[in-house]
């Protein structure tokens, strides 16, 4: 079954949001719009407004048959109960037509879902790519007095009623500022129409893996544990029961520590049967399942197979990432924790890795792979990991 490219597309009132979508939808993308899905499932003579009438009396009517949207608001959101029963008629229908459009989409289309309360309603997730539109509070308190009419106090009141700047970061891969001109705003969206949203679209579609460059070690980022955690939501909502956890691990999980711009996360799934199980979810999720044999170095001796793995990489060409499936039976999970928080805790070692890295990435500068500088590496990481060991007896360390 192919996954289709589902990019979810919010910002506050005000902001500009219908600049963004009609512009993506000029390039291609499939447009679903709640807001107006909202509007045509109460359209006079569907059975959404006559559930409306049902539920809250002819008085939300207006003279001509269609739905008074005031005198539907003052009956529907006097209490939650009442808000509860609209939403109980308006979201299933407007998500069956939203599933009409999408099964009606070209195999390779982009979906664009704007949503205005996407960040409210916690739905970040459930999309491969979140897009923010943005814009001062001044900016579009103005914009709504010329657009709709409204006071300054109302417009600061609605502004106010949704979510904060903070909440909507957390949330964003993709924050466009809408507060200037026009073609500022459309321009970053041609931008990020042709150098993400259509290779990542065909990585997921194709399932083509990452292309292979040389190692390149830059400054710590300090988005980085941010643009982790947005991964690894989607992968918990992918993986579902089977997760027994999920991190970030490896450089850039380490603050102060100059890493590859690549973000490892690391699943851990009772067996190896079950990240075998996860395989497609995973695909469609955006994590592509890496073909051949995937194990870590063997640390104790033992059976090598322990150490086996399964190794899915990011599709999105914005944001690379390596995604660990390691089962809770391996030593490896642990260990990988151990490694970061020991790394965190000992700067002299932290910095002594980072000089290891810069000098092994400048070996191998002109690779065109990682392989020669993983490999390498690995020695002074398999040393590394019995000097945390003996921190971890001495700390009592133990995950978190």
């Amino acid at each position: 079954m192919i996954a289709m490219l589902r990019v979810g597309l919010t910002g506050g009132i005000g902001a500009g949001k219908s600049t963004v979508a009609h512009r993506l939808a000029e390039h291609g993308a499939v447009l679903i719009d709640a807001d107006a899905l909202a509007r045509q499932v109460v359209e006079p003579g569907t059975d959404g407004l006559a559930e409306v009438v049902e539920a809250f009396g002819a008085e939300v009517l207006a003279e001509d048959g269609s739905l008074d949207r005031q005198a539907l608001a003052a009956r529907a959101f006097a209490d939650e109960e009442s808000r509860r029963r609209l939403n109980g008629i308006v979201h299933p229908r407007v998500g069956a037509r939203a599933a009409e459009m999408m099964e009606r989409a070209a195999p390779d289309a982009v979906l664009v879902h704007d949503i205005p309360l996407l960040v409210e309603n916690g739905l970040a997730a459930h999309y491969h790519l979140v897009i923010v539109v943005d814009a001062e509070e001044d900016v579009r308190v103005r914009r709504l007095a010329e657009s709709r009419g409204m006071s300054e106090q109302d417009a600061r009141a609605r502004i106010a009623a949704q979510a904060e700047e903070r909440q909507r970061r957390a949330a964003a891969d993709v924050w466009l500022d809408n507060g200037g001109a026009p073609d500022i705003v459309l321009s970053a969206v041609d931008a990020l129409w042709a150098d993400r949203l259509v290779p990542f679209e065909a990585n997921l579609r194709l399932r083509r893996p990452r292309a292979q460059r040389s190692p390149v070690i830059t400054p710590h980022d300090g988005s980085w544990p941010a643009q982790a955690e947005r991964a690894l939501a989607r992968v918990r909502l992918a993986a579902g029961e089977r997760v027994v956890r999920a991190d970030h691990i490896g450089s850039t999980a380490v603050p102060g520590l100059p890493a590859k711009d690549v973000l490892d996360l690391q699943l851990t799934v009772p067996t190896l049967a079950d990240a075998d199980a996860l395989a497609e979810p995973l695909n469609a999720a955006g994590f592509l399942r890496a073909e051949g044999h995937w194990f870590d170095d063997p640390q104790d001796g033992g059976d090598p197979a322990r150490w086996d793995k399964r190794l899915h990489t990011g599709a999105d060409p914005g944001r690379p990432v390596n995604l660990h499936v390691r089962s809770a039976e391996s030593p490896a999970w642990r260990l990988a924790l151990l490694f970061r928080d020991w790394l965190r805790a000992e700067p002299v070692e932290r910095d002594a890795y980072a000089e290891h890295k810069r000098r092994l990435a400048e070996a191998h500068a002109a690779d065109g792979t990682v392989f020669g500088y993983a490999d390498e590496k690995q020695g002074w990481v398999n040393a590394a990991f019995q000097r945390a060991e003996d921190w971890a007896a001495r700390t009592g360390w133990s995950p978190a």
